[in-house]
């Protein structure tokens, strides 16, 4: 470990807590008959419908072709409709997605949020909300080294 910089102990730190926080998540959200990637989707489309899938692919951690299996999943289990407007599907929630989410949500909300608030303080949080935000947009811009 003494030849990692504190910049690969940030980045492995963080991997560690999003996965568990995700495995968390998913044994959570079992109670609404969700995972983590399925209650994403649905709230990337209750933010932003009518949207197309490739809009939604741009917006959630899912591959194009996760994205296609879960979307067929979504609309069996009657969360979603795709609608063809001319040359454009488009994707909306039904009234079966926004009553699970209505209870979901606040309830996932406070769920993630506790791992923050159990151990940070108000101006931590910030700071930490703040240097995150930093580090992502650089990350958006950042190039892939030559091959």
């Amino acid at each position: 470990m003494r030849n990692n910089t504190i910049g690969s102990l940030i980045w492995l730190r963080l991997m560690r807590f999003t996965n568990q926080s995700n495995q968390m998540s998913n044994d959570f959200l079992k109670r609404f008959d969700l995972t983590t990637a399925q209650f994403d989707v649905l709230m990337q489309i209750s933010v932003y419908q009518p949207l197309t899938q490739m809009e939604l692919a741009e917006k959630v951690t899912v591959t194009q072709g996760g994205i296609s299996r879960m979307l067929v999943r979504l609309e069996n289990e009657g969360y979603i409709v795709r609608k063809q407007d001319w040359k454009t599907k488009t994707i909306r929630l039904t009234a079966k997605a926004e009553a699970i989410l209505e209870q979901a949500m606040p309830e996932q909300l406070a769920f993630q949020t506790s791992f923050f608030d159990d151990v940070l303080n108000h101006e931590e949080q910030t700071t930490l909300y703040t240097l995150m935000t930093r580090v992502h947009k650089h990350s958006q811009k950042k190039e892939l080294p030559p091959e």
